[in-house]
């Protein structure tokens, strides 16, 4: 998917790069596969700010994603088209199955209009279908893939992300996720087969702060710009440095190269490497 340049009209757009859509084949989404989404702003179920810098943006349809696709199992479908989802980065494929249903699943980089996907425990290895870890090839590329058996791929779904399959080991599966990260997975997950769709979505440059506006985040400001009341590292005369031998959140905690992640994780013993790993 190419990325199309603006013409420098004005300061803003001389930066500025947008998607071609060239890839997309329909306009208008499913009207049985979209529901109304609630915009909530940060606000939690009182009215309060729970995550702040959100509010704004323009009006979504929240669109119905099979990341499953279990209950198809066996199942052949029909790419019917390649759609826009503004509620992530990646492209979803509308799949008409032979027994009639149609479902949106996250579409792979070179799925076209006409192809066949199916969903299966041993199938054929191309892009776009999707089985068990176990039966897939070792290297192949893959996303989408489940953590848990028939919860649903819950990782590798952002646009141009792969992971590979590194091997397997008794139980699991040995995955190289795109961040260098090297976990087991269990080998009766599934994953589908290829890279995720509109693989240059890095290329793409705000250009402006109001394009940043129309997707929800609002301003943000440095702590050292606020009154020492509204933040640890605010106060001082104009932009004066923060005064602390260690950053703090808003909040007073320890900020910016904290570990945050919890002793008793479950998942941790079945982290074969690290994605950051310690400087000798």
């Amino acid at each position: 998917m190419p990325v199309r340049q603006q013409k420098p009209t004005t300061p803003g757009r001389r930066q500025m790069t947008i998607a071609d859509f060239s890839e997309l084949t329909k306009k208008r989404p499913e009207k049985r596969l979209t529901m109304g989404k609630q915009r909530i702003s940060g606000r939690n179920n009182l009215g309060r700010v729970t995550v702040r810098h959100r509010g704004g943006g323009h009006k979504r349809l929240l669109r119905i994603v099979d990341f499953k696709q279990i209950d198809k199992l066996g199942v052949p479908g029909t790419v019917k088209a390649i759609e826009y989802d503004p509620n992530r980065s990646a492209r979803l494929a509308l799949v008409h199955y032979a027994d009639g249903d149609k479902r949106y699943i996250l579409a792979a980089d070179g799925l076209k209009v006409g192809d066949q996907v199916v969903c299966a425990h041993r199938t054929k290895v191309k892009p776009g279908n999707r089985m068990r870890l176990e039966h897939i090839p070792v290297g192949f590329k893959i996303f989408n893939i489940e953590m848990q058996m028939g919860k649903g791929g819950q990782i590798v779904r952002s646009a141009g992300t792969t992971a590979t399959l590194v091997g397997l080991d008794g139980l699991h599966a040995i995955i190289q996720l795109p961040s260098g990260e090297m976990r087991k997975i269990r080998r009766e997950c599934f994953a589908s087969i290829g890279t995720v769709s509109n693989i240059d979505h890095h290329l793409i440059t705000i250009g402006k702060a109001g394009r940043i506006r129309w997707m929800g985040r609002r301003p943000q400001v440095l702590g050292k710009s606020m009154n020492a009341v509204d933040h640890p590292h605010g106060g001082g005369e104009g932009h004066s440095p923060i005064g602390l031998k260690r950053p703090k959140t808003p909040w007073g905690k320890p900020a910016l190269g904290v570990k945050t992640r919890k002793r008793k994780n479950r998942s941790s013993s079945l982290i074969i490497r690290r994605r950051l790993r310690k400087k000798k």
